[in-house]
């Protein structure tokens, strides 16, 4: 298939800038990957369409406050950090703009010297890496004093509370961007669905700045997706596999939740407790080995993501879909509505 397959005309006022409040109050397209048939609710429906048995696996990656603003040690010069990957303790690598500033051996200060920053050499892409120099043992409570959430390049308005970038759930520190899924759900939300009888499971995946990079290849079988760190735990494992043999439904939340299962699964060849990286890009034509469900937001054209749920729900039923949603003006991207797929 073409990337151009997947575009569509999307009105930049559907292009969500905050998000509603509360949390579960969004929108909710529910698509039936048999039928094509769609439906219109609010996310706290959710509920209703998840049955006794069936198991919710969320990604409980926490996103880092990973955008530093400071300036060149010698020359005061304005610089804009980007931290993308901890390579070793106090190693990062890192998109740094202006790129002319950052050249090997200079150093930058960051929230009147509680950071500072050396370059090492540059890397692949025109990434840098960086030595980070910091008192304590950890850069994390650093980082969120002075660094601020990296919101998609997309929303242009300025996020009041950081809280509102992460999931009432998240917990592992790691992500370059939220795994945007699960910002519907709110902890009364969650406590009434296993009220219910639903399992609620987690794994990590740590979701790198990649997720962000367009598809710039026209066969998309051409494209290479970027790496991101998984984990997933034992408990997890023996709950989705004793789901399936019970036959009832494994539903992902977000795209990140779906990769790392498939993943899992595909190495493996079933699923266990596994810590990896993973690469794996999905697009139609892929044979699902796990998932029964699928709750994600709106994504972009001609991206990996819509890809993704192409391959999940199928190109057509999916395409008609977000035709749909465009025309109902659902709100798209991090901060907009969801899909149900079943």
């Amino acid at each position: 298939m073409k990337k151009s397959d997947f575009f569509f005309d999307l009105p930049e006022d559907q292009i969500a800038q905050t998000p509603i409040e509360p949390r579960d109050h969004s929108r909710l397209l529910k698509l039936d990957r048999r039928t094509g048939e769609t439906d219109h609710y609010h996310f706290y429906d959710i509920i209703d369409f998840l049955n006794p048995g069936d198991t919710l696996v969320v990604n409980t990656s926490r996103v880092i406050p990973a955008r530093l603003f400071g300036t060149k040690e010698k020359t005061g010069g304005a610089m804009q950090f980007l931290l993308l990957e901890q390579k070793e303790r106090d190693v990062w690598e890192v998109m740094v703009k202006p790129g002319k500033k950052a050249k090997e051996g200079a150093r930058f200060v960051f929230g009147n010297g509680l950071l500072t920053a050396e370059i090492l050499k540059t890397v692949e892409g025109g990434n840098r890496l960086v030595h980070m120099h910091y008192e304590g043992s950890n850069i994390y409570p650093i980082l969120e004093q002075i660094g601020k959430m990296p919101l998609p390049p997309y929303i242009t308005k300025e996020l009041q509370d950081n809280e509102r970038y992460q999931t009432v759930y998240s917990k592992e520190l790691g992500s370059a961007a939220a795994p945007t899924a699960g910002l519907h759900f709110t902890k009364e939300l969650l406590e009434k669905i296993q009220k219910k009888g639903i399992n609620v499971v987690d794994v990590t995946l740590h979701v790198g700045i990649g997720t962000f990079r367009p598809v710039k290849v026209e066969e998309i079988t051409e494209h290479h997706m970027h790496s991101e760190h998984y984990h997933l735990s034992k408990h997890t494992a023996d709950v989705i596999n004793e789901t399936k043999k019970r036959g009832n439904r494994v539903i992902a939340v977000g795209t990140t939740s779906c990769r790392t299962l498939e993943s899992v699964a595909t190495k493996l060849g079933k699923i266990r407790e596994d810590d990896d990286n993973t690469s794996i890009f999905i697009y139609p034509g892929y044979q699902f080995k796990v998932l029964d469900g699928l709750i994600t937001n709106f994504h972009l054209p001609e991206s990996t993501l819509i890809m993704l749920v192409s391959a999940f729900a199928g190109y057509e039923h999916t395409m008609k879909a977000y035709e749909t949603a465009v025309k109902e003006h659902y709100r798209f991207f991090s901060f907009g509505d969801a899909m149900l797929i079943v």
